[in-house]
């Protein structure tokens, strides 16, 4: 496929994030901006950032699904969560949706001040198919 999750030697290694993912070639990349725990209209999805990750992975697999590609095709994630609540329900939420068996992405987590209003989390993701 050319797509291959590096873990090198003399680095953590760890069964829910790659270290990095390396493309080797000219394949369809598929850029997804940042998703919130909304609905389809535009309605926050529970006030737990679990609740809110699990529905924006749902809104991540809508976009995926319209494109022929899957989260097993995501390559990076970059999740924001607002300061001062865990990101761990939101890993929970990561785990119920992910299939351990494909290897997992590289992954970023951001503490930050605030998201839209009342939104507790936000996910983008790089997906490479």
């Amino acid at each position: 496929m050319g797509v291959r999750h590096i873990n090198p030697e003399g680095l953590h290694r760890s069964p829910a994030f790659s270290q990095a993912v390396v493309v080797e070639r000219p394949t369809k990349t598929i850029y997804i901006g940042g998703q919130n725990g909304v609905d389809a209209e535009g309605k926050v999805v529970g006030s737990t950032v679990g609740e809110q990750s699990l529905q924006a992975l749902r809104n991540l697999q809508v976009i995926l699904e319209s494109e022929g590609a899957s989260l097993a095709d995501i390559v990076h994630w970059t999740i924001a969560v607002v300061d001062g609540h865990s990101f761990d329900e939101g890993a929970a939420a990561f785990q119920q949706v992910w299939n351990r068996a494909d290897p997992p992405p590289a992954i970023t987590v951001h503490a930050v001040a605030g998201l839209n209003a009342g939104c507790l989390v936000e996910i983008d993701a790089v997906a490479v198919v």
